[in-house]
This record gives C-alpha cells, structure tokens and sequence, in this order.
C-alpha cells in the first residue's frame, strides 16, 4: 500500500505542497509529526531532493528524536543526512564551524542558569549594584529579553534612554556580555543571537547555509520568538521553501519570549504562502474536543480552526467542586486509585508549581505512586555539577567560571585570599583565571598556595593528554577524575544517606557518558558538554516507569494521557488574579489557551476540579468558578454521581484494586513513608460527591456553586473609611464596575492594599 494513502485529505496536500512558504494549522493531536516525516520521505523519494538540503528545525530534543527515528523509518537512504535538530543544537552546529568570524574561539563553553548567576554576581560586585534595589534575576531576564530581540547592550541602551532603571541594567548587560566573551562563553539566548549575528555579518556564511538548506522545515512555530524568526527568515530568504506548522491556539510560552503574531502575520511575512489546517484530531474524543473548541472560541487573536474526530462522543467532562483545596486534592488521590487506569496514563495538571504541595501530601498518604515534573534538574545538582564543572575545564580553560568552582574542591587548602591575588593578576595582564593559575609560580605573595595550585594544573594537562589517546573514553576520564581529585572518597567517608545519593546521582552521569560514547557518530568531550547543556527538563521523563505525573499546564505541552485532571479551576488561579487585574486582554487569551491546552492533553477521561475556599499566601480566599469552566457548554458535563467508596482497609494495606498495574507503590524509598489513611473522611460522607461537607447540602449545579448576587449599589465609595473583619480599617481608593461584582480596592492602615470583590469582602461604612 502507498504509505500516503494512510494520510487524510488535508495530511495529503500539506505532504504534497513543497514548493514556496507553506503555514500547516495544525490543531491538538491532528498528526503533525506525521505530516512532516511524511513530507521529508516524499522530498527526497517523489522529488528527488537531496537529504542534505533539508532543514527540520523543533523545539525540544524529545520531538527532536522522534522525529529524527519516524525520518529513518520513512527514508529508505540518506536519512541521515538530512538536519533534525532543536533551535540551539543547530545554531551551535553553525558556530562551532565558523563562529572565529565573530572574535570567538570554535571551543566556546555554553553556559547554563546556574553559571549565569554566578557571573551576574560578580558583575554586581564590579559595577556596585545594589541587589536590593536591581534583583539579580530581574537584570537577567532583562538580558534574556533583550537577546529574543536580537538588541545588542549599544542597542539596549538606546532604547532605555532617559530610564534610569532600564540605563542601570544596559551597563549591566554590556559587563556581562564582557564577562562572557572574555571566558569564551555564550549563554543559551547567545546561541541563536549569535548565528543571527553571523549571517548579517559574513554574507558568504549565510550564503553556504542557504544553498545547504534549500528546504526548510519548523515545527511548533507558534513558540517561535523575534530572533528565531529571523534566523529561519534568512536561511530561507533564497529560496523560500519554508514550510511551518504550529498552532496558535497553543501559543502559551510568551513569558519566554515566544511571539504569538509570528503564526498570525505569516501571511504578510512571505507573500504567497498557501494555509493548510489539520483539524481531525486523532487523540481525544468528541466531548473532550468539543470542551476545547467551546473555551478556545471565546479568543479574538486567533485563526478560526474546529477540532473533530472519528473516535466516537465518549464519555462527558466531569466536572467537581469541593469546600476545601485539601478535599479537592484527597478526591484525585483517590479516584485516581478507583480506576482501572495504569499510572503512567494519569496525570494531575495545575496553573502554579505551589499547587503539588496538597496533591503530594495525598498521594504520599494513599500510595499513590508520583512523579513531579519541575523539580531540580538532575544536571542541576551540586555534585553533577561538580564533575561537570572539571570535565568543562579539561575541554576549554578559558572558562573562569568552571574553574573557579572546583579549584578548591575537594579542597586543597586554596583559600579565597589566594584566588583573589590570582584573579588580580589575571585581569592585569589579560589572562584566563586558568592561565594565571598556570603561572602561580611568579605571582607575589602566594606562597605555598603556588605550589598547590601548581598540582591543580598539572591534574588538568595530565587529564587533557589521556584524552586524546585513541582508547580513552570518557567514563575513564569521570572516573579518573573521582579518584585522582579525592572527589569520591571524600563523598565515602561522609557515609551519610545524602552522600550515597550523590554518589548514585554521580553513576548515572557516567551511565550519562557511557549511553553517549556508544550512540555519537564522533564521540568527544565538547559534544558531551553541548548534549548535556540542551538537554530540556520534560526530556527527563521516563515513560516506562509507572507513575503518576503531577505537572504544570505549561509542562504538559505535547504530552497525552488518558486520564487528565485539571485542579484548581477558580478565578484568582487560574486564570490568574493578576490576569484578571490587567487590561491586556492578550494576557487573559494567554491563559485561555492554556485552559485549551490542558484539555487537550486528554484522551478518554477528563476531570475538572475547584475549591470554594483556598490558601493562599497564608490567607484562606473564597473562590469563584473559572470563568473557562462557566465557557463549556452545560450539557458536555456529566451529571454528578455518587461514585462505590473504596474500601479503607484496603488502601491502608497498599493493595491496588483489581486489574490495577502495578506502579512501584509499595517500593521502599520511592516518595515518602507509607501511611494508613483512617479517619481521612467524615463517616458517611461520600469522598466523591462534590456536595459541601455539611451534612444535608444542596448539590450545586454546573456554574452556579458559591454564586454571588451583585448589589444593584454600594452604601461606600472612594475615599470612604471602611472596616473590614480581618484587615481592619481602612479607605477605599476606587471601585471597579464589573459584569458579575464590584472590583474594591482598599488601603488598609496596617495590612496595606487589598483588591477583593465587594461580595466577599463585606466592608462596613464606619
């Protein structure tokens, strides 16, 4: 059979369009990974274009490897050389080759969070910042900022002129990109700014690219930021054949620099492009994809698609709502474990990572096996770091930072004193600290200092020359290193629980290495480094393990399951109250398409959650319903239905309900001590209906749970003192007319300002 006639209609004539610029709208779980692996297979068999002349560009290195397997299966020959890679591993390609234009040395280091601070600190230190005026993070994603608008610090400071904030932090900005270039490092947002830089600069660079890359293809488009865009504008300049796919209505990574109109002026960017949407939707079924079309609906800045399938109505949306967050968090727990579901199928989504605490604390309590995604990266981790800081050192000494962490550790009695005399002396003369350090010998005033650093550099040249022998690999040169340093004997001697961690934590960084040597075409120590440096958090999923994933709504992007609740649907949370505060409507779309995506995470079973009451901040708020909720039609939710209540004892045990796989809930150490669960519930309570704990209470219908009836006036106006029975006294400042409640804003004499809603707050005129 013709591998095309599996296509549908409109999979058919994006794969069959191939020539000039080519926007494929391509809805949630519509087969778009398909299309393009399909599209580079039908490029290089049907139009005999060579595979080296093909560009597929994504985000994250796991869509990256899918596809790159999905381009092997399809192309019968030279697949491999056809480029499938993330935004950063393809512009550190380009760099390693020919960033010498630009004044920088090809074995560049790639910094990552953590070495941006450190650097951050010590321009702070340099220019005399006040951290309690400019946060250091604050002057970072300024910085990050600035480079997704290709602005360099001359440019920055152009733009900020007469802000004397916004002067504060270019100074800032020009000292780091010193900072940086004098390390011969580059940060992430460097990398794409950089190759930007590159192409304007060297015409014949951009021109041996442009005709590398005749066909070029960008998956997730919708993330795209301003200098990605203009990365892909120019390579595609020559020819034109860039074909991009992505959806708007997922364009939720603005925080990040992502560009919603990049997607929605793609049309007036490359005149003539074709608009092909995808909208049969092979994921979810009908109730749910109808849910998502009814939220997502409610957005103006957005290209008018429906998403449908052929998998059947399923079953309805449910929808729960609860008295208390802790109830709300006990019900998933629980009705996670009366299913029939494995683990891995279920996953618990929410608007803030502060959310996880209650639904942790329930899972712990029932043995329900978690995994939390948007804990500290494993590369994050002090020894990973440690090791990695040596390994950076070894391949590039010019990285002041790498080597200033580990100059001293394990320590060598190399004081803070003596690294200050060499850190004079390297900037004196225009020295590397790692070179200095080399020379400790003729810098006054170290005294044995000199000779122990001495030792330091000779350790690095003896690892740097087993290196380039044939038959040394890189797990020889992590375990020469935990030797040779004393590194692991002096993690063994500590003999703690924590220091058996980091030593476990150290093997799988050599399982790392091994898995690396093995799978490289050229294995080497600098491709490591950039493998390790690219490597995103959600990669970090392990989908054969058995768990529960607890994750935020912006983490579940590209994920599916069959089982997906969303917790916390109140105004306030999500969407959030700065949201609703703000008179950006793009904010509020932001948040809707989130909500859309969310939902259409789901296969069979969606399950919509909130709490009447929530603390937050220490204070317990009343809660309304999400207004996203309120947009879904009443009758895709089911009816509410009192669901068998399970059996305590036998939770209690750590016995799973029949037909359940096992997930690792009774293994020792996986998330916590295994606890009973007596007395969880009030006696005769049914822990599944979403009625109020009280005994005899009205179920509340869809929408209409904790309603508030709006005042036809207020007896208080602005500058009237009121009280209120928590906060005090205090005035009013304004008063917002709002479709569903009045918007009061009160400074109180010692709580400060408050924003509430006159129905709940019931402030008295004094």
């Amino acid at each position: 059979m013709d591998k095309y006639e599996l296509l549908n209609p409109m999979q058919k004539e994006a794969v069959f369009c191939t020539e000039g610029p080519l926007l494929i709208l391509a809805g949630a779980g519509s087969g778009k990974t398909r299309v393009l692996t399909h599209r580079i297979a039908y490029l290089i068999q049907e139009k005999q274009v060579n595979p080296w002349n093909i560009l597929a560009i994504t985000f994250t290195n796991k869509a990256a490897g899918e596809m790159r397997e999905r381009v092997d299966r399809q192309v019968e020959s030279g697949a491999a050389s056809v480029w499938v890679s993330t935004f950063h591993a393809a512009c550190v390609r380009i760099l390693r080759r020919f960033i010498d234009f630009l004044g920088y040395e090809t074995n560049f280091t790639i910094y990552d969070t953590d070495d941006q601070k450190t650097v951050m600190k010590q321009i702070y230190k340099q220019l005399q910042v006040d951290t309690r005026l400019f946060k250091e993070r604050e002057a970072m994603n300024c910085i990050s900022g600035a480079k997704d608008q290709l602005l360099t610090p001359e440019d920055y400071m152009e733009s900020v002129k007469g802000d004397d904030r916004g002067e504060i932090i270019a100074r800032i900005y020009e000292a780091y990109q010193g900072c940086l270039k004098k390390n011969n490092a580059l940060d992430f947002d460097d990398l794409i700014m950089k190759t930007v830089e590159l192409f304007r600069a060297q015409s014949q660079v951009l021109d041996y690219y442009q005709e590398r890359f005749k066909y070029i293809m960008v998956d997730e488009y919708q993330d795209t930021n301003r200098a990605q865009f203009e990365l892909i504008r120019l390579l595609a300049s020559k020819y034109g054949n860039l074909c991009v796919v992505g959806d708007d209505d997922q364009s939720i990574y603005k925080f990040r620099g992502a560009d919603i109109r990049n997607i929605l002026d793609f049309e007036v960017s490359f005149p003539g492009a074709r608009v092909i949407k995808l909208e049969q939707n092979y994921r979810s079924s009908q109730n749910i994809l109808d849910a998502a079309n009814a939220v997502i609906r409610n957005n103006q800045g957005r290209k008018d698609k429906t998403l449908w399938t052929a998998n059947g109505k399923g079953e309805p949306v449910r929808y729960r709502q609860f008295d208390q967050a802790g109830d709300e968090a006990e019900f998933i727990a629980r009705d996670i474990l009366s299913k029939n579901i494995p683990y891995e199928e279920c996953a618990v989504l929410y608007r803030t990572n502060a959310q996880s605490r209650l639904l942790e604390e329930q899972f712990i309590r029932y043995n329900v096996p978690y995994r939390l995604v948007g804990g500290v990266n494993f590369y994050q981790r002090k020894e990973i770091k440690d090791i990695l800081a040596y390994l950076k050192t070894i391949a590039n000494g010019r990285d002041d930072l790498a080597v200033s962490r580990i100059v001293n550790v394990p320590k060598r009695g190399i004081g803070a004193a003596s690294i200050g005399k060499v850190t004079v002396f390297a900037s004196a003369n225009g020295y590397s600290l790692y070179d200095a350090i080399a020379r400790a010998r003729v810098i006054p005033g170290l005294g044995k200092a000199a000779d122990k650093l001495g030792i330091f550099t000779d350790m690095i040249e003896q690892f740097r020359r087993r290196l380039q022998g044939e038959e040394y690999n890189l797990r020889r040169l992590i375990e020469d290193i935990l030797e040779e340093t004393g590194y692991k004997a002096e993690l063994e001697a500590a003999d703690d629980v924590e220091s058996e961690s980091r030593l476990e934590n150290i093997e799988e960084l050599v399982n790392k290495a091994v898995s690396y040597w093995s799978d490289a075409e050229k294995p080497s120590l600098d491709g490591f480094l950039e493998e390790v440096a690219l490597v995103a958090e959600v990669d970090q999923l392990d989908p054969g393990e058995s768990r529960v994933t607890l994750m935020t709504l912006h983490s579940a992007k590209g994920l599916e399951f069959k089982n997906v609740y969303l917790s916390g649907m109140e105004d306030g949370l999500f969407p959030s109250y700065m949201t609703l505060m703000s008179e950006d409507r793009g904010q509020l779309e932001e948040e809707r398409r989130l909500c859309y995506v969310g939902i259409t995470r789901a296969k069979e079973h969606l399950t919509l959650t909130a709490a009447r009451m929530r603390m937050v901040n220490g204070e317990t708020r009343y809660c309304k319903t999400s207004r996203f909720l309120e947009e879904i039609p009443e009758e895709l939710l089911g009816a509410i239905r009192l669901e068998p209540k399970m059996s305590v004892g036998k939770v209690a045990e750590g016995i799973q309900p029949e037909g359940r796989k096992e997930g690792g809930s009774s293994q020792p150490g996986g998330f916590g001590r295994r606890r009973g669960i007596n007395g969880g519930f009030q006696p005769g309570i049914n822990p599944y209906s979403s009625q109020s704990a009280t005994p005899g209470s009205a179920q509340p219908g869809f929408g209409k749970a904790f309603s508030v009836q709006k005042a036809s006036s207020l007896d208080y106006g602005p500058g009237d003192r009121v009280t209120h029975v928590k906060f005090g006294t205090g005035t009013v400042e304004s008063i917002k007319d709002g479709p569903k409640d009045y918007e009061v804003t009160v400074h109180f004499d010692k709580a400060g300002i408050k924003k509430m809603f006159a129905s709940f707050a019931r402030l008295e005129k004094i």
